[in-house]
């Protein structure tokens, strides 16, 4: 087994403790760690087409587990997404079809590539490997699974793991019943073809990872562990990465670099330090600087600003994470100057405030009233009234009070206004090709 040496960061535990993310491991465990360089995975769900910000845990799990000179395994579960995980459901999960399961694998296989690249740099080939379940369930004929799987585990050793009790006055099905098996199967394989002996996940797998160091030490009498990340909550104590809109994506198509870092500059006070040390690669020295700062002047927001930096860049790269810092700098500053604003940044402004598409008029000029018209759903009198009371700037400069146009010449590189409605209201004028 080839693992790259550590990146020099500390011993994985240690840095999962001050991070706050550890939460339970399996007896041995730590010696294990200690012992030398070991393989570990953690299983990512494809019944949905993304990931969510709370899925960044096990993914970042992941990420430390390789900068601590450890071999890293991400695996998705083409196969076990068929089932559905029982751990922390009410009810039984709907089934999904077998081509959109795998049409979202392959979907999250590349989000995960791509976070772990950034993370990683140049070595994440060598640090992580890739796997489906999907490639050892999906042929596997059910005698033999029930041969040399379930006949290790009892009904009663089962019935004792959470995921399974908390069903039981409910109901559950035999097929979810089976996934703690199913999921066990998924160790020892990857035991034996990947030298696997540590899987990590969030604390509500405990039960099932347990259930995978049974069987490699019952099959194989080998030694596995296992470790938990502790389910991510806000200072409320509300589940982490919901917004009044729904989940935080990593897909940019559903939620878009913007969002996604106003998401975390919107982070509350109380929240931030952790977050920063959940989410990002920063160092302890770092970490506990931007917390002072923070403390000292919070209006400032630095350490919100910081990790929205740092968790947009690590998703969706340096680039979209620089246009996403600078729409959300033009957003709130109302002096914000329109011509330093590159046509990426207004076409990010475009797509998230609202938007119109302008054409001249014969004497060169652009009709603001009805830009404001259309921008914000105003009447031509409220527009007027808007202008006259000195509410409305256009690129930077505040219209006069009879100002209802503004010069095409005036346009940003001939093509774009920047329209601000008192000091938070922002829509964009685009200029149609002539």
């Amino acid at each position: 087994m080839t693992i790259v040496p550590s990146t020099g960061s500390l011993p994985l535990l240690e840095e999962l403790e001050w991070r706050g993310l550890l939460f339970q491991q399996t007896e041995g465990c730590a010696a294990a760690l200690a012992a030398g360089p070991l393989r570990g995975y953690c299983g990512f769900d494809p019944t949905a087409q993304s990931l969510h910000v709370g899925n960044l845990v096990s993914i970042m799990g992941l990420v430390r587990l390789a900068r601590a000179g450890h071999g890293a395994v991400a695996l998705v579960g083409g196969a076990t997404a068929l089932i559905g995980d029982p751990s922390g459901k009410s009810e039984e999960r709907p089934i999904r079809a077998v081509e959109e399961i795998r049409h979202n694998a392959s979907l999250i296989e590349a989000q995960i590539r791509r976070v772990i690249g950034n993370a990683l740099g140049a070595d994440a080939a060598a640090r992580v490997l890739f796997r489906n379940n999907l490639d050892w369930l999906g042929p596997m004929p059910l005698l033999e699974f029930l041969r040399d799987t379930g006949k290790h585990f009892t009904v009663n050793w089962m019935m004792q793991k959470d995921s399974v009790r908390s069903r039981m006055e409910g109901g559950i099905s035999f097929t979810e019943f089976s996934y703690m098996l199913l999921q066990a199967h998924d160790f020892l394989h990857l035991f034996r073809a990947d030298g696997v002996t540590l899987q990590l996940g969030g604390s509500d797998q405990y039960g099932n990872i347990t259930a995978g160091t049974e069987l490699v030490r019952r099959a194989e009498r080998g030694e596995a562990h296992g470790l938990t990340f502790p389910l991510l909550t806000d200072a409320a104590g509300k589940k982490f990465g919901k917004t009044e809109s729904g989940a935080v994506w990593l897909d940019a198509g559903l939620t878009s670099p913007y969002r996604f870092y106003q998401f975390w500059v919107n982070a509350e006070d109380a929240d931030v330090g952790r977050l920063l040390r959940t989410f990002t690669l920063l160092d302890r020295a770092t970490i506990a600087a931007l917390e002072a700062t923070h403390a000292a002047e919070p209006h400032l927001r630095e350490a919100q600003k910081r990790l929205a930096w740092e968790v947009t860049a690590l998703i969706h790269g340096a680039d979209a994470a620089a246009v996403a810092k600078r729409v959300s700098e033009t957003v709130f500053d109302k002096k914000a100057d329109a011509h330093a604003l590159d046509d990426a940044v207004f076409s990010t402004l475009a797509a998230e405030m609202p938007s119109v598409r302008l054409g001249g008029s014969s004497e060169g000029t652009v009709d603001v009233v009805a830009l404001l018209e259309q921008a914000f759903a105003l009447s031509k009198t409220a527009a007027r009234k808007l202008i006259q009371q000195g509410a409305v700037s256009v690129n930077g400069a505040k219209l006069a009070a009879e100002a209802h146009a503004v010069p095409l010449a005036d346009a940003v590189r001939g093509r774009w206004y920047l329209v601000r409605k008192g000091a938070r209201e922002i829509a964009v004028g685009e200029v149609s090709a002539r």
